[in-house]
Formats: structure tokens, sequence, C-alpha cells
């Protein structure tokens, strides 16, 4: 299994409403599992396929972060949301921002599993709010996008502040120095 590169704001490709899937062959498996890897070793607890640049219906949940718990959920419709409540969202493609999010506490929705069968789940709490977290991604929707005015700029300047702070830079040398040695074996 391969990491896969995220996408970050403002990368086009976020923007993009995702297209169905209609083909779950081998291809296909490989990137479950390649989207399954990048979740984990990113420390998230969800992953949409756009948010790795392929504007596909494809997202993988796993609320318990552990391994083999995951959920990988393919051409997902919402049919029912139902209650309300406020957390604290980050998301993988605006590392260093978090906000305050209003979001259903139940959903009923229907969605097609790796292989490609249909299944129709009721979930709550944190394990909608993943759900619709990574949906918004599918409809090119980010963080960033429900919120407006001075709270949209103040997460802009701190998301910009984060991209340029001493630790992502320190980050982007050993990159760097690992591709460099790399390739010079």
């Amino acid at each position: 299994m391969a990491k896969l590169k995220i996408r970050t704001y403002p990368d086009p490709v976020l923007k993009k409403k995702a297209a169905p899937v209609t083909d779950f062959g081998p291809a296909m498996q490989k990137l479950f599992d390649d989207m399954i890897a990048t979740m984990h070793v990113s420390d998230g607890v969800g992953l949409a396929a756009p948010q790795i640049g392929i504007s596909q219906q494809i997202f993988i949940a796993c609320p318990t972060l552990r391994h083999a718990e995951e959920h990988v959920m393919v051409n997902a419709v919402i049919e029912k949301k139902s209650g309300t409540a406020i957390a604290s969202e980050g998301c993988l493609s605006l590392p260093g921002i978090s906000g305050e999010i209003a979001r259903a506490t139940k959903l009923r929705l229907t969605f097609q599993d790796r292989l490609g069968k249909e299944h129709a789940i009721e979930v709550e709490d944190f394990f909608a709010r993943i759900i619709q977290h990574e949906m918004d991604h599918l409809n090119g929707i980010l963080l960033i996008d429900h919120f407006s005015g001075k709270k949209r700029e103040e997460l802009l300047v701190q998301y910009e502040k984060s991209k340029n702070s001493p630790a992502k830079r320190q980050e982007v040398l050993k990159q760097y120095e690992k591709t460099r040695n790399s390739s010079t074996l």
C-alpha cells in the first residue's frame, strides 16, 4: 500500500463535484487500500478521493482510528438527517486550522462498499460527522466554506501562517533530504 499525496487548499480538484464510480476492479481495490493507508499515516479519521486528486465519489471513514475497522463508502447518498450538534473539525486538506461546525447528529444513508454491494445504514454522532465532512469533499465543499466574513478570513490567515511555520519548513527540508539521499543510492 502506498501513501498518496494529499491535495491542499487551494488545489482546484478540491472544489469539483465528484463523479460516480462504476468500476470496482483491481485498480479500484488498490486505490481503496492506498486511501486507507494514507488516511492512517496522516492521522485522519476520514479521507475523500478528491483529497488525493481523484474526483470520484469515494471516501474512507474510520471513527475508531483502528486498522481493519475502516469503512469504504462509494456513491454514498444521505437519505435522512436529524438532530444538530456543533463541534470542532479539522481537515487534512487544510492542515493547521479547525472550526466549529453544526452538523446533523443522525444520518440514514445508502452507499456501495468496496465490492460494489449496496448498503443502507444509520449512523450517529462522530461517525455521522465524519460522513458529512467527507461528503462535503465529494461536493466540492471545504471546511472553510462553512464560514464567511471575518471568521473565514481569520481561518485563511491561520492556514497561511501554518503553511509557513518553522515546523512546516523543517518538514519540507526533511522530505528534500530524504529524496536527495534516496536518489543518490
